[in-house]
């Protein structure tokens, strides 16, 4: 896991602490390029809710606005899919660190006038399935 400057998060197992790095964005937390990925972490105890999202034609976050406190107190991103019309999960956390960049995403979606959802891949790893944000989709 990359956090920018090479932080871990140990709160999360070897193989479930998610990727991600703050070196994959611009100044103004748009990806740099249109292949940025963030993996989320914590998703070994979602694997079944992973599976179903796995065969779905759609999925997409489902990732509420940050409240003030959330914000004040550097509070975990919880990670909800939009999975072929019905939300699930929670299926992950944001890595420590990157919040501001998914949060950034979100809120240039809706600026453009488009669905506040980011793309999302569900892959099968060693370590069993993940999630990962198409952040570079939301340029």
């Amino acid at each position: 896991m990359i956090f920018g400057r090479g932080n871990r998060d140990t709160s999360f197992p070897k193989g479930d602490q998610g990727k991600g790095s703050l070196d994959d964005y611009k100044f103004d937390l748009t990806p740099a390029n249109g292949k940025v990925t963030i993996r989320l972490a914590g998703s070994d105890p979602h694997q079944e809710v992973l599976a179903s999202a796995e065969r779905a034609e759609q999925v997409e976050t489902a990732i509420g606005r940050r409240t003030d406190d959330e914000e004040r107190t550097d509070a975990p991103m919880p990670v909800r899919l939009f999975v072929d019309g019905r939300i699930i999960g929670p299926v992950g956390m944001v890595p420590r660190g990157l919040e501001a960049a998914v949060s950034e995403a979100v809120s240039r979606l809706e600026t453009a006038g488009r669905k506040p959802r980011i793309p999302v891949e569900v892959v099968r790893t060693k370590q069993g399935l993940r999630v990962d944000l198409l952040l570079g989709h939301t340029r």
